[in-house]
């Protein structure tokens, strides 16, 4: 599977094309727009602006929920598919790929598709199989005034991080003073998988499907995760994205890697009190060593069409989701995410996710089985990260894991 995505965060942020203006209204004509995503700001406008194109013959209604992607292959594989489109983001495509759940948009892109910047168009076996409208990318959060009064300056890499939550817990400014999404499960996963990707290792040995985690910077990282944990919280295991913003908001916690799609909700004057706002600094996520490379991994957000519809429905939903992603839907949300829209001009909101792209984070590994791995990590570091096993222990059980399930699939 050829995938045209490295670069598409960067060029997105960073090129700027003339299109025409999206046509008054939707245009969509009839039939039957579902939406399936996951739940946060920016999704939340892009729904409501496909709303805004329901008439008497065209219905639009939308599912939006952080369990989406335990919902989207069995309603996809429903006929007519029960979502007419599944939002999705650079890992959580590659499973609707792997069973043709989705349906190339190539035409459609060339009779309706005028408004669309080539950087939105994700291609997979150079077909058009989804069209981005947001970059993402978790990065540091840190409170400038908690710093000052701990005497430190803003981490530059994870050793500084781990250091500055040492040295705000010995001063008794803050009792667990870090916090990341270690929520068992896909959360946990996916800050190994940033670590790791600091290291500059492949997550597997080159041109196949073994994994490449069990060595010595598959030790570092999870080293490395286990020190910023041991400053969290207790219940670190339970921690995702609506957990670790909770904590901020409650100043809580001094330094996070959180989304930068959380950013906004972070940065408004609703959930935190002024001074939490007042303090709160977006930056690029740290590395292993300074100007070395953060320990992120660059993420779009964007939509699908379903194989499963009719004729119809597939036109119908093209357009009411090109209607979505709007310049006049980004101008009206600028603030709400990194947006792949043409006209966009970063906010104090994004400077994370942007600082962390300028510092040449990696793409998320769009690999038809990374998600076997991903799944396997999940799982499987629990116990190392509890103290009940070794790191060296904790990396064979994963990639004993993730073998047992690339052979079932045939990927071994």
């Amino acid at each position: 599977m050829k995938c045209s995505v490295k670069g598409i965060a960067v060029a997105g942020l960073l090129a700027v094309t003339h299109q025409a203006s999206a046509a008054e209204g939707c245009g969509a004509g009839e039939g039957t727009v579902n939406i399936l995503s996951n739940d946060f700001p920016a999704l939340h406008a892009v729904a409501s602006m496909a709303e805004g194109c329901a008439t008497d013959t065209l219905t639009v209604t939308k599912n939006q929920t952080k369990d989406h992607r335990d919902l989207q292959n069995a309603a996809l594989k429903a006929n007519p598919a029960k979502y007419s489109t599944a939002v999705v983001s650079t890992s959580s495509i590659v499973p609707l790929l792997n069973e043709g759940l989705i349906q190339p948009l190539d035409d459609l892109v060339e009779k309706y598709g005028q408004s669309l910047q080539p950087t939105q168009l994700i291609k997979i076996d150079n077909k058009v199989m989804a069209v981005a409208f947001m970059a993402n990318s978790q990065h540091l959060f840190y409170r400038k005034d908690i710093l000052e009064k701990a005497g430190v300056e803003p981490p530059k890499t994870f050793d500084d991080m781990i250091a500055a939550g040492k040295k705000i817990q010995e001063m008794g400014l803050m009792k667990y003073p870090i916090a990341l999404n270690t929520k068992t499960g896909w959360n946990l996963g996916e800050e190994f998988i940033n670590i790791f990707s600091a290291t500059g290792e492949g997550f597997f040995k080159p041109g196949s499907a073994i994994p490449n985690l069990d060595n010595a910077n598959g030790v570092k990282a999870l080293n490395t995760l286990k020190a910023l944990t041991a400053l969290s919280n207790p219940d670190f295991l339970t921690f995702d994205s609506n957990s670790t913003q909770a904590l901020w908001e409650d100043g809580k916690i001094a330094l996070a890697l959180m989304w930068g799609s959380r950013a906004t909700a972070i940065l408004d004057d609703e959930g935190a009190s002024p001074e939490v706002v007042a303090n709160t600094v977006l930056t690029n996520t740290p590395a292993f060593s300074d100007g070395g490379t953060p320990g992120a991994t660059l993420w779009w957000d964007g939509w699908t069409v379903s194989s499963n519809l009719s004729a119809q429905d597939a036109e119908a939903t093209f357009k009411v989701m090109t209607h979505a992603i709007s310049k006049e839907m980004m101008q009206e949300n600028q603030e709400k995410a990194v947006w792949l829209i043409e006209g966009y001009q970063p906010d104090a909101s994004a400077m994370g996710v942007v600082a962390t792209v300028q510092e040449q984070a990696t793409p998320y590994p769009m690999l038809p089985y990374m998600g076997l791995l991903h799944t396997a990590l999940g799982a499987e570091l629990p116990d190392f990260l509890l103290g009940n096993e070794s790191a060296e222990q904790a990396l064979k059980d994963v990639e004993a894991a993730y073998m047992t399930s690339a052979r079932e699939q045939g990927f071994l």
